[in-house]
């Protein structure tokens, strides 16, 4: 959009100043009441950059993603985790006075020196997209609320030696639980996850019947991007639902299609990895021969 700009906010504290709150308790950590949140017009032509977390539970929020490819039942609460120097977009298209929520700003330095400092990188949902949010049960979101609460109790209790450990632990907590809740949404959409399966397959055999020569072999953010998705969402969906990775697809298809040629044409090896979308027959043969135990040559001999 030309009228797009792209906000960096590098502190909590910058943050707050920018979106009219109270100076936060805290440098490094700061848990905002979204109900208090205010919303102009000119936020719907930002995109923004935080160099901190960002987690949130949004409830009655009037707005829109700018992905999306598929309504969701869960409407109670819909929680986002972003990673420091990811760029995201949401369109409020009302200031409902009936949202609520809470947002929970985590600097990185506030977790130095401990091992969620390094740990938190595994919690992969925070390289999930913003349309790809989690969409909590009242039960789970009884939950994290109760989590926010102790958080909150600690943040504003006066603090002492014990107070930064506690809170860490606490977050960490949080974190966990949003990686169960995060399974159970794979498993409940279970009928949307297989519509999925059904467009990564159509994507590969279409992929490898007109798109390969051209374009090589396919990736897995040509896959996610042709279902919307982000490469790690993607990936974790999959991996639920069938036990395989992305990467894992395309190279089962991609064998599929190798063992069809080899068996049913007369091309030659090299013939058919370049059809394939191999720069170099001798990296298709290794691929087959891992995936098949067999070189291209020997799986071809073997139906002779």
């Amino acid at each position: 959009m030309a009228n797009q700009q792209v906000q960096r906010i590098k502190s909590i504290s910058e943050y707050h100043r920018v979106r009219g709150l109270s100076k936060p308790e805290h440098p490094l950590i700061s848990l905002v009441d979204y109900g208090e949140m205010k919303h102009s017009a000119s936020i719907n032509t930002v995109s923004w950059v935080f160099d901190f977390y960002f987690i949130a539970l949004k409830k009655n929020m009037k707005g829109r993603f700018k992905y999306g490819q598929q309504e969701y039942d869960f409407d109670d609460g819909t929680l986002f985790f972003i990673a420091p120097g990811q760029v995201f977009r949401v369109e409020v298209t009302d200031d409902s006075p009936d949202k609520s929520g809470w947002m929970l700003l985590i600097h990185p330095d506030f977790l130095w020196n401990f091992p969620l400092a390094s740990t938190i990188k595994k919690y992969v949902y925070f390289s999930y997209s913003v349309h790809e949010a989690l969409f909590l049960s009242e039960k789970e979101e009884i939950t994290m609320s109760g989590i926010i609460q102790n958080i909150q109790q600690e943040y504003q209790a006066n603090i002492d030696a014990f107070s930064q450990q506690i809170i860490i632990s606490q977050i960490e907590v949080l974190l966990n639980y949003a990686e169960r809740f995060y399974h159970r949404q794979f498993i409940t959409r279970r009928i949307t996850n297989h519509q999925v399966l059904d467009q990564v397959e159509s994507f590969l055999d279409r992929y490898f019947a007109e798109n390969a020569i051209e374009n090589g072999l396919p990736t897995v953010n040509d896959l996610a991007a042709e279902l919307n998705l982000s490469p790690d969402y993607l990936s974790s969906l999959l991996k639920v639902t069938t036990g395989q990775s992305t990467q894992q697809h395309i190279h089962d298809k991609l064998i599929e299609r190798a063992k069809e040629k080899l068996s049913t044409t007369t091309l030659t090896i090299s013939e058919i990895a370049y059809q394939l979308g191999f720069g170099h027959p001798q990296s298709f043969s290794k691929l087959f021969k891992s995936k098949t135990n067999l070189s291209p040559v020997a799986f071809r001999q073997s139906f002779n």
